[in-house]
């Protein structure tokens, strides 16, 4: 899969908390960049060593239908080699190498369309459910948009004034309710995290019709299990859960524990009319191995969703660590995704597109 690469102009640098910016771009003078609202864009940087690049997916915070520019918000990561960089380095009239707008997490508002999006956010897992509130609350008039919004204190609320001035241009038809870990003692709102308690509460309160709402989650793994878990005692069918990844701790580098069940295996890869043979180590996917190895194949959210990395696998067996990126269909017909795939036995064979 060949993406579409941009250098991108730095618009506007708006620093939202004291760990997070949101980072404008004007479009490119040849075009208007097309996305959806709750997509993201992969930003590449010569961030790691030696200056060396790497990539990064970023959902939208802004709105194709509200806003004249792409902006991704960009929170802080201990250790995080493209979220410290995109924080201390990117300033206006800078340029970034950008790659286009992908992802299977959206919304297509229709106008004619009366619904009710309940959406679960955890901090920087707001940043698509803004594209998603703004786009929905504008192009659907007889919409309205419940915002659960978990955080730690009130100073790391990212978009808390906004959400106020949306709140105040579309009254009823947005209800936000946030939820702080630790707030401070004047604090007068809810308290905790989002636990499958707390969101069955609150959804309750929210008016929600659990036969045909839809549910939007972004934001650390445990936090959408528990909420799934919630809507799982009310029959949610699966169809309108709808579940962001990109915001795991292991997007930013943290170090991820070998499977002992796995073995180094040498695996062969198919692309671009080349053949690269190469060991795959136990803590590694097919797709780090071979970009240990300067070996150029094709990805983009390294997180098993957007399937820029996608492949098949003509010979021997991988294990997927994340499956939702691919349908049932695909699966069955050897279709893998490299970022997520681990060789589970000899003479694995990925042909790449």
């Amino acid at each position: 899969m060949s993406l579409k690469t941009y250098f991108l102009q730095v618009k506007e640098v708006v620093q939202e908390t004291a760990d997070s910016v949101t980072i404008y771009f004007w479009h490119p003078l040849s075009e208007q960049i097309k996305y959806k609202a709750g997509q993201f864009i992969t930003i590449i940087v010569p961030a790691g060593e030696g200056g060396k690049k790497v990539r990064r997916s970023y959902s939208m915070s802004t709105s194709p239908h509200s806003d004249t520019a792409i902006g991704v918000t960009v929170k802080r990561v201990e250790g995080g080699l493209v979220s410290n960089y995109l924080n201390d380095n990117v300033k206006v009239g800078d340029f970034l190498e950008v790659l286009e707008p992908l992802g299977n997490f959206f919304v297509e508002p229709d106008a004619d369309k009366t619904r009710h999006l309940v959406l679960f956010a955890a901090g920087s897992g707001i940043t698509p459910m803004m594209s998603i509130a703004k786009s929905v609350l504008k192009m659907e008039p007889n919409s309205r948009v419940t915002l659960i919004y978990g955080n730690r204190s009130e100073e790391t609320i990212i978009f808390k004034s906004k959400l106020e001035e949306l709140g105040a241009q579309y009254g009823s038809r947005l209800a936000v309710h946030h939820l702080l870990s630790r707030p401070s003692s004047v604090w007068v709102g809810k308290c905790g995290r989002i636990n499958q308690g707390a969101a069955i509460r609150i959804m309750k309160e929210a008016d929600t019709d659990f036969t045909k709402d839809n549910f939007y989650l972004c934001g650390p793994v445990g936090m959408m299990e528990d909420v799934i878990a919630g809507l799982g005692i009310y029959n949610v069918s699966k169809d309108r859960i709808h579940r962001e990844n990109f915001h795991a701790p292991m997007v930013e580098d943290e170090p991820q524990e070998a499977d002992d069940s796995l073995q180094t295996q040498t695996v062969k890869v198919k692309y671009n009319g080349d053949e690269y043979e190469f060991e795959v180590q136990p803590h590694q996917t097919i797709l780090e191995a071979a970009l240990d190895l300067d070996i150029d194949l094709p990805y983009s959210c390294q997180a098993g969703m957007c399937t820029a990395c996608m492949g098949t696998c003509t010979e021997g067996k991988v294990k997927l660590d994340e499956e939702d990126g691919l349908t049932e269909k695909e699966l069955k017909r050897g279709l893998i995704l490299t970022c997520v795939a681990h060789p589970i036995s000899k003479g694995v064979v990925i042909e790449i597109d």
